[in-house]
């Protein structure tokens, strides 16, 4: 009779490599596991290209009369250094925004600033605070298109005492203006009145400064090549969104491209499936296409990637999605991508119920060991069977840390991302380490790694956004105008 502790005993973990990123296209040795300390030592990866062609982001601005002045202050405030008061083990001093980025911030000329009246109800317009809102922000888009050679990004402040005309029930003041922006082909920032006075100045300036960057179609950092991933591999994050009711189970979805394995080349398409919904209640809990709705999403992807590849297929063809693959959405994704060699369905979730503790040597004979004061390393991997494991993808990360370990955010014990292949083979621990690394290429922050990989993430905006803003054009969009 079998020992029942035996066989229920995990299988030994794989400790994965920390991914490194590239701060350089032709310098390999440009390369640090930190985005912000390989900033400071490198400069971003595009400092050639970006300043080969401007030498100067200019900024625009949107928002209330009365906080004008304060925009600006907080523009100037990214010009200076600034030290750290917060996480001060991960987040290194902001040595301001020209020395960092190779380029200068400059405001935009008048006519590129819009200041709004203070008060929601002296908006121009007819209709509740919304619909005002609404119409002054396409307002202040079509005029500054009628100046768009003098601005790169646009700030838009929306004041607090705003705050219950910024979000309803079928109303999200940052999605419609993410969809204007999109139409106008205009990136913008938005702003809280917590960026005037929130405390700790350098972690705003990281934030706010990368992001303006890449929203000026900078490039700060890219994945650097992965140990064992095949070249001419390229990444595709599947996300479904419920429009209006999620009773009537009518969802959107987008289709979002990591084209590279360096994590860049990203476009979206934004898709609606056609076909109608069989099982509501199953639609619902699960939302899947159907074979011809995928074969035709990943068909304009494929599309997307060979006009950026001089006609060329991928070698390699890596799905990400939240939810189960069914069997339709594998059949049409092999109709779609049937010239690619390797294909890959992985569905990445967040839910998973495991948990983990680090074990230590405890220095004693009885116990032994006894738990760390900081959660699994960041990489750790399980493999629970042929076609699934677990990875940590938030964990203990010493490598960034300038006082040896290092936990973001620092609560709770964190989880891992289940990952469950459902077509596709090679070892699992490729693709636990692909997913690792795309955790990595979220610009929208300063944080080591998000919770989610970013063909995930990425893809889940925009699905968002799809399903706030029903009249946004099924168009092909650079991420940036959606940050």
């Amino acid at each position: 009779m079998s020992n029942p502790a035996f066989v229920t005993k995990l299988p030994p973990f794989t400790l994965l490599d920390e991914p490194l990123l590239a701060f350089s296209p032709s310098d390999s040795a440009q390369v640090d596991v930190h985005p912000l300390r390989g900033l400071v030592n490198f400069g971003p990866y595009s400092k050639g290209s970006f300043g080969g062609y401007t030498s100067r982001i200019r900024i625009a601005t949107v928002g209330p009369e009365s906080a004008f002045k304060r925009r600006g202050e907080l523009m100037r405030s990214l010009r200076e250094t600034h030290r750290p008061s917060d996480r001060s083990e991960y987040v290194p001093e902001y040595p301001g925004f020209e020395t960092l980025f190779h380029v200068t911030l400059e405001a935009a000329p008048r006519e590129a600033h819009i200041r709004w009246p203070d008060l929601l109800h002296l908006l121009p317009g007819d209709g509740d605070s919304q619909a005002r809102l609404f119409l002054a922000m396409e307002a202040a888009l079509r005029r500054l298109d009628a100046v768009r050679n003098e601005f790169d990004v646009v700030l838009v402040h929306f004041p607090d005492s705003w705050n219950p005309a910024t979000r309803g029930k079928f109303f999200d003041a940052h999605d419609a203006l993410k969809a204007l922006g999109a139409k106008y082909n205009i990136p913008t920032q938005v702003l809280n009145d917590r960026a005037f006075t929130f405390a700790h100045k350098a972690s705003l300036a990281w934030r706010l400064a990368t992001a303006l960057y890449v929203k000026a179609a900078g490039t700060p950092w890219k994945l650097a090549p992965l140990k064992g991933v095949p070249t001419d591999t390229a990444y595709i994050g599947l996300a479904y969104a419920l429009r209006g009711d999620p009773r009537d189970a009518h969802y959107v979805t987008c289709c979002s491209q990591v084209f590279d394995m360096d994590g860049g080349g990203m476009q979206f398409v934004a898709f609606e499936a056609r076909d109608p919904v069989a099982d509501v209640a199953e639609a619902r809990r699960n939302p899947f296409l159907s074979r011809d709705d995928m074969r035709a999403v990943l068909a304009r992807s494929l599309e997307l990637y060979q006009g950026r590849n001089g006609g060329n297929l991928p070698k390699r063809m890596v799905l990400h999605k939240t939810t189960a693959f069914k069997d339709g959405e594998i059949e049409g994704a092999f109709d779609a991508l049937s010239g690619v060699p390797e294909i890959e369905c992985i569905e990445i979730s967040s839910a998973s119920c495991w948990r983990g503790v680090w074990l230590i040597k405890s220095g004693q004979r009885t116990p032994p060991t006894r738990p760390s004061s900081y959660p699994v390393p960041r990489g750790t991997m399980v493999v629970r069977s042929g076609n699934s494991a677990l990875i940590w993808v938030a964990g203990n990360a010493p490598e960034v840390s300038t006082k040896g370990d290092y936990y973001q955010g620092k609560k709770s014990i964190p989880r891992p991302l289940q990952l469950i292949r459902h077509a596709g083979s090679g070892p699992l621990e490729l693709s636990a380490h692909e997913a690792l690394a795309l955790t990595k290429m979220d610009w929208n922050n300063d944080a080591l790694y998000d919770p989610v990989p970013v063909s995930i993430r990425y893809s889940q905006k925009l699905a968002r956004t799809i399903a706030n803003v029903p009249d946004l054009p099924r168009n092909v969009y650079p991420y940036r105008l959606f940050m």
